[in-house]
């Protein structure tokens, strides 16, 4: 009796050790990365390092945080990436310095900082609508419905991009305070400072952290990424659930892109192409289930930091971009396919 306890004990404690090993393996691959890149380069393991890595990362998360919550409730968005664009190219034709010799409205008077943010938040969380009504009013497939959209907010930023005076030239001389907003920094000067954006992204995975976890709306769509039909008959209001979840997206892919352009000290209408792939990915890498009704904002925040690190550090090392592509797509692989296997081990 005593050689099967024994003996049970050993199954459960390998049980325990493969269980945790799928469950935490995309981490223990990130940890060997930065420990080849350290052996590579051991400077790269520095705080100035660390603030750009996170400075990079910040415009990320926000976009991705909108993304998450589509994900967990089963959907995707293929027109964050256009929605991007469309705020950088709004809110930088909106923040051009007065005396900038090529603005895009010569007679514009100086606007407050955030009224041009707040316009483009309000134009990506309009499209964000239609995505929502489209998907639960019209039950058009959230890839079609999204789809559609990526296609008609780019038509729309290229005409507004490509407008008199001057054409599509890329836009630039930002006032000074959005590429304050960008680039600057509280604290001291230095590796000790803290940048702007990384600030506005902490607080908004806090606030996301809270309307997933502490909220009905966010046990709503964990049920609907769960079993939506099981959640129509628990009494959740699934329609008007993802027209919010939509429109917040939207909200968040409209921050995004104005604190990218005022971060890169201009914008085109070609920006944020492809970063919807980029947020769908550190998504799933950072833990948030392809099926739905799973995932966690740090989950998320770990997944954008990932690909940053990658992007960032083998940069450092002077790796070929086209294996930094290679890298990346193994990463994206490895996670899905751990995803599913998640999903069968719990069934």
């Amino acid at each position: 009796m005593g050689d099967t306890t024994e003996k049970n004990s050993k199954k459960i404690t390998l049980k325990t050790v493969r269980d945790f090993t799928v469950q935490y393996a995309i981490y223990f691959v990130f940890i060997v990365l930065i420990l080849i890149i350290t052996i590579r380069e051991p400077s790269f393991l520095s705080l100035n390092n660390f603030r750009n890595i996170l400075s990079m990362s910040a415009t990320r998360i926000i976009i991705a945080m909108g993304m998450g919550a589509v994900l967990i409730t089963g959907g995707v968005d293929l027109s964050a990436g256009r929605m991007v664009g469309l705020a950088a190219v709004l809110s930088a034709s909106l923040l051009q310095a007065a005396d900038y010799s090529r603005r895009m409205y010569p007679n514009l008077p100086v606007l407050p900082l955030l009224a041009p943010i707040l316009v483009a938040m309000v134009a990506c969380g309009l499209f964000g609508l239609l995505n929502g009504f489209f998907i639960s009013r019209l039950r058009v497939p959230a890839f079609i419905a999204t789809l559609g959209t990526m296609v008609a907010v780019y038509g729309a930023t290229s005409l507004y991009f490509d407008r008199p005076p001057y054409g599509a030239q890329p836009i630039g001389g930002l006032d000074r305070r959005f590429s304050t907003l960008g680039t600057g920094y509280i604290g001291f000067d230095g590796v000790y400072s803290i940048p702007y954006i990384v600030i506005i992204a902490a607080v908004i995975t806090v606030i996301t952290y809270i309307l997933f976890n502490k909220t009905t709306y966010g046990k709503n769509i964990y049920a609907i990424g769960g079993n939506a039909e099981a959640a129509r008959v628990s009494g959740v209001n699934v329609g008007r659930t993802l027209v919010i979840v939509y429109t917040v997206a939207g909200v968040l892919y409209g921050l995004g892109g104005s604190l990218e352009a005022a971060r890169t000290g201009g914008a085109t209408n070609n920006y944020g192409n492809g970063y919807e792939l980029d947020a769908i990915a550190a998504c799933v890498v950072g833990g948030v289930s392809n099926l739905g009704g799973i995932g966690t904002a740090p989950g998320i925040v770990i997944g954008v930091l990932i690909f940053s690190v990658i992007n960032y550090g083998l940069t450092f090392i002077n790796m070929s971009p086209y294996w930094q592509q290679i890298v990346k797509g193994a990463i994206i692989i490895a996670a899905v396919a751990l995803d599913i296997r998640k999903y069968l081990t719990k069934r």
